[in-house]
């Protein structure tokens, strides 16, 4: 009996010591690191007084009365291993460098969090408030108005740091589940003419029409909180309109809600930097698009979705984006004179010059990668992000359980790919926070940033024996043929990922 228990022991003993070595190993995930709970919080920011609005420079009196509310949630995330995160969403336009910095500081005053910890997604709703600092408005505002957003910025910055604690007080285990659907408003807005590229519509041009969708429920199965995207310009509603409202995405967001009772919905917008939505120009139009994204959402939701389980990791670094050298000064005073948009960015440039001030080469820009185990990444880029950025991160991160945000953390401006700067266009107009304007190698500083994170993070990536070349992928077989026609130096760039 002794001689047989000690022989099954030694059977035994092997076994358990490479249990215990699988379980220790790098990258191999523990059950309890898979568990999720999550925390909501929300608030109402409505100005509660008239307030100049973003998104127009045509507008040129304080906003008139409210067509609906607006918004800021929360979503806290926190694993097995107590690894935490925090999506903070609101019906505002964006929020410069020096105004997200403000709000994180604060947030991390309050709670025990680091910056890679925190994402700011705003809506870039054209009919809400300006968002800004003093000496960091984007807008030439003065007296009583400059004041007044300023008021409002220190306010909304108290709310979201408060909305941080709560939701992270409010953690409780949660069944996290995603799937995608599509919606049909979307078009893209690069519009070719003799002239030129203008603002209007491309019914061929590429847009990215999914709808991701982030489901939460309790423990017990109940439905607690929607998370969606689209990727679009939230501007339905034009310069003409005064009244503050979320637009298109804060009626989705009250659709859902009203569709489902006690319920969080929130959105993330996506790459929609070179999209809006069609058609557009009334409140009815606001409307429509509003209620088909909602019941998009909701028909999702209704169908078996795929599980999100930790660990999570969240990360944020800084891209080194580089800028075209600066044009010399009759050029500069050329442009002036050519599309306002272009005006806009090159009198900075020039007023800058004449202060003595030396223009930078390069815009640092933060990057975050959220990783939700094996079964979902989220890539939150920063910017008026254009929809071509869609097909080439999936090119170097792989189509599969992504999800792409834009306008994320910082709205400097445009993000244009190489493509759109040679093509010319509005969404070329690029920095209007700082000055200058991108090269067309930002383009390849951009996917190497987030495909080096997502492998920081653990991503599985395409096979790394594969290039990418504008938007394709090519092998190495294929690359003599490239080089013939095509740029060397970018070839050899795009390689390196």
């Amino acid at each position: 009996m002794f001689l047989s228990t000690r022989i099954k022991n030694r059977r035994i003993i092997p076994v358990l010591l490479i249990i215990g070595f699988v379980l220790s190993a790098p990258g191999v995930t523990r059950s309890d690191e898979t568990e999720l709970q999550v925390g909501l919080a929300r608030v109402k920011i409505t100005p509660e007084e008239p307030i100049r609005m973003a998104g127009y420079a045509s507008r040129n009196k304080p906003s008139e009365g409210v067509l609906t509310d607006l918004y800021a949630k929360a979503m806290a995330f926190e694993d097995g291993r107590g690894e935490r995160a925090v999506l903070l969403t609101a019906d505002v336009i964006g929020y410069n460098a020096k105004v997200a910095s403000f709000i994180c500081s604060r947030i991390m005053e309050k709670i025990a969090l680091q910056r890679r910890q925190i994402l700011l997604n705003p809506s870039h709703t054209h009919t809400g408030p300006v968002i800004g600092m003093s000496g960091a408005t984007s807008y030439d505002l003065e007296g009583v108005e400059a004041e007044c957003v300023h008021r409002y910025c220190k306010r909304l910055t108290g709310q979201l740091t408060d909305l941080a604690v709560a939701a992270l007080a409010d953690l409780r285990p949660a069944k996290v589940s995603w799937g995608v659907g599509v919606t049909n408003f979307v078009m893209n807005r690069r519009e070719f003419t003799e002239r030129g590229i203008r603002l209007g519509f491309n019914p061929r041009g590429y847009v990215d029409r999914s709808v991701p969708v982030l489901r939460v429920d309790s423990a017990n199965g109940e439905l607690r909180a929607l998370v969606f995207g689209c990727a679009c310009h939230n501007t339905t509603l034009t310069g003409k309109h005064y009244q503050l409202s979320g637009d298109y995405a804060g009626l989705a967001q009250q659709y859902v809600e009203e569709q489902h009772p006690g319920v969080q919905a929130m959105f993330v917008i996506g790459c929609g930097g070179s999209a809006n939505p069609h058609p557009r120009g009334t409140v009815g139009a606001a409307t429509q698009h509003g209620r088909s994204l909602g019941a998009e959402v909701c028909r999702v939701v209704a169908e078996k979705l795929l599980p999100v389980r930790g660990p999570l990791r969240a990360e944020l670094d800084y891209a080194d984006l580089p800028l075209k050298p600066v044009p010399p000064r009759n050029q500069l005073e050329q442009m002036i004179k050519g599309p306002s948009y272009l005006a806009f960015n090159a009198r900075q440039m020039l007023e800058a010059l004449d202060r003595g001030e030396p223009l930078a080469s390069r815009y640092s820009a933060p990057f975050a990668v959220w990783r939700f185990g094996d079964d979902l990444i989220l890539v939150a880029l920063p910017g008026e992000v254009v929809n071509g950025y869609v097909p080439l991160l999936e090119k170097v991160l792989g189509p599969r359980k992504l999800w792409i945000a834009g306008y994320s953390n910082d709205c400097f401006g445009y993000l244009p790919t190489a493509t759109v700067l040679a093509e010319g266009g509005y969404e070329t107009r690029c920095l209007y926070t700082d000055h200058g304007f991108f090269s067309p190698e930002v383009e390849i500083a951009v996917l190497a940033k987030v495909r080096q994170m997502a492998k920081n993070v653990g991503r599985p990536l395409p096979n790394s024996n594969r290039l990418l070349y504008r938007g394709r992928s090519v092998c190495h077989d294929e690359r003599r043929h490239f080089q013939n026609i095509s740029n060397c130096n970018e070839l050899a760039m795009i390689s390196k990922l």
